[in-house]
């Protein structure tokens, strides 16, 4: 197991990120971050229309987590309107593109572009509709690849072991962590993001931890009130999700529609984790299989110890 521990990081898959704000007829700023995930650069390419040349030379900077490149551009009289711009290598990866445009007329366009079809047209203009569903995606999509929440939350189940114990639990977890969610990404609330992810392996194992006393038959805080316990790691787990929304951005003048959306996708994912788990545990008790004493070990050790792993690296990051 430790020989695949790496490979088992949290958040690998993050969106890449285009910013353009027109500041003059025809004149652009840009902005384009690709992911670096395992040390290599997210293999996709940013592609202007032919004829959009730089006013200047461009600047990278490279962070831990992404590539920057800042680049300011002239696009002719006309601009960018109704030209494509394109994405070449992003029909090979799994993640996306968010875009975002600043006009100087004051209208903001914000749009996702996926790998099924890697470039749009700067003339098409999405409706509050298309920022929704988007935003929406998007809280799927950070949820289902955050696996540090997904085994928090997976912990919660085995520790409650379903039924009205579980809805509590999972519903405290919800409320708390969207009220940090709301306040970290409006500006509210300001914690470095690197430690919040460290903590958040910590709580893992504490959960773990809870599960193996409740199973020796000793007195544990969280089997006595476990949704306690789910509200105030839930605290630093929107702290956690706020990151990964400020990683995507968020659009001017869709603020609310968009951390709406994106909380609501969030809740989709965790439903949809919660209800997979529980038919498969259904399944595995239907099947009535002979499980040797020693193997209601297997879950929590296993969870305490990638978490315990995560802790370690995270830490060694500060």
């Amino acid at each position: 197991m430790l020989l695949i521990l790496p490979a088992a990081q949290a958040h690998e898959i993050r969106p890449a990120y285009l910013e353009l704000k027109e500041t003059a007829p025809g004149q652009y700023s840009v902005l384009w971050r690709t992911p670096i995930m395992a040390g290599t650069r997210l293999p996709v390419v940013l592609k202007l229309p032919v004829g959009a040349g730089n006013l200047k030379e461009p600047v990278l900077q490279e962070l831990t987590d992404s590539l920057i490149e800042r680049r300011w551009v002239d696009a002719g009289p006309k601009g960018l309107a109704g030209r494509r711009i394109e994405f070449p290598g992003l029909q090979l990866t799994i993640t996306d593109v968010l875009v975002r445009i600043e006009r100087l007329d004051g209208r903001d366009t914000t749009l996702l572009v996926r790998p099924s079809q890697p470039w749009f047209d700067l003339a098409a203009q999405p409706t509050k509709r298309g920022v929704a569903g988007g935003y929406l995606r998007l809280g799927i999509e950070h949820i289902l690849t955050g696996f540090d929440h997904l085994m928090f939350v997976l912990a919660l189940i085995i520790l409650t072991g379903g039924g009205w114990r579980l809805v509590k639990t999972v519903t405290a977890f919800t409320l708390s962590h969207s009220i940090t969610l709301t306040a970290a990404t409006l500006g509210w609330v300001h914690v470095p993001q690197r430690p919040v992810e460290a903590v958040i392996a910590l709580s893992i194992v504490f959960v773990a931890a809870e599960i193996v006393r409740v199973y020796r038959g000793r007195t544990a805080l969280a089997a006595r009130a476990p949704w306690v316990v789910a509200f105030s790691f839930g605290l630093l787990h929107g702290l956690g999700f706020a990151g990964g929304l400020s990683n995507a951005g968020l659009p001017a003048g869709h603020i609310p529609l968009a951390l709406l959306f994106f909380s609501c996708g969030v809740e989709v994912g965790h439903f949809s984790f919660v209800g997979a788990v529980l038919v498969a545990l259904a399944a595995l008790r239907r099947a009535r299989l002979s499980w040797p004493d020693w193997a209601w070990r297997l879950p929590p050790y296993a969870i305490g110890s990638v978490a315990a792993y995560w802790f370690i690296v995270r830490v060694a990051t500060f």
